[in-house]
């Protein structure tokens, strides 16, 4: 019988929980993210399409998750108040309906 290679070699359990340290506190992801969203969409002048895989990888999740916790009351006071800011720089490049 053969046995099936597990997913994570003991090579890679070692390394296995700092895929993601690189440094940095939540906070400064948040903020680095945030930079990128306002960002893309000054330099774009719209907002991130949810068709495109990448814009939707790296802007559309992380505005719909944020959101969701802006909506809720559960974002950080002062992560609210730069949220509602980039909330009101999307709604000046919301989507227009072209036969208004």
């Amino acid at each position: 019988m053969i046995r099936r290679e597990r997913w994570l070699s003991r090579d890679n359990i070692a390394t296995y929980g700092t895929q993601k340290d690189d440094g940095m506190t939540q906070e400064e992801r948040w903020m680095v993210r945030y930079e990128e969203v306002m960002v893309f969409i000054e330099s774009n002048h719209r907002n991130p399409s949810r068709h495109d895989d990448q814009e939707r990888y790296r802007y559309c999740n992380w505005l719909k998750h944020n959101r969701k916790l802006y909506n809720s009351g559960e974002l950080k006071e002062e992560r609210g108040e730069l949220f509602s800011q980039l909330m009101a720089l999307m709604e000046q490049y919301k989507r227009k309906n072209q036969y208004e």
